[in-house]
């Protein structure tokens, strides 16, 4: 492995998030930072000579359909179970209030 993960590296990867670790969380972010290099080292040893990058994740083309507007819940049925309404609105509880 090139490099290892200490402290002070989680400590400027948390800055640059805006987060904040106590310190024991400092040392189980650093362990497993240091297993996902660990990791990242084993998979460079996989012979990659004569393989292609990968773009997408299937070769499926996606099958559009025609975009054709059609009415699926009109106003009355929209309401009918409403637990409060007037005659063409949803009513709520109000949550703002003037001065807050």
């Amino acid at each position: 492995m090139a490099n290892k993960i200490d402290i002070k590296t989680v400590d400027e990867v948390a800055h640059l998030a805006r987060l904040e670790f106590t310190d024991e969380a400092k040392v189980e972010i650093a362990n497993d930072m240091n297993r996902m290099l660990t990791f990242i080292d084993k998979l460079n040893e996989l012979d990659t000579e004569g393989v292609e990058p990968l773009i997408y994740m299937t070769d499926e083309v996606n099958v559009m359909r025609e975009d054709i507007p059609v009415e699926t819940l009109n106003q009355k049925d929209a309401l009918k179970n409403a637990p409060r309404k007037d005659s063409d609105y949803f009513k709520v509880p109000k949550v703002i209030t003037q001065g807050e």
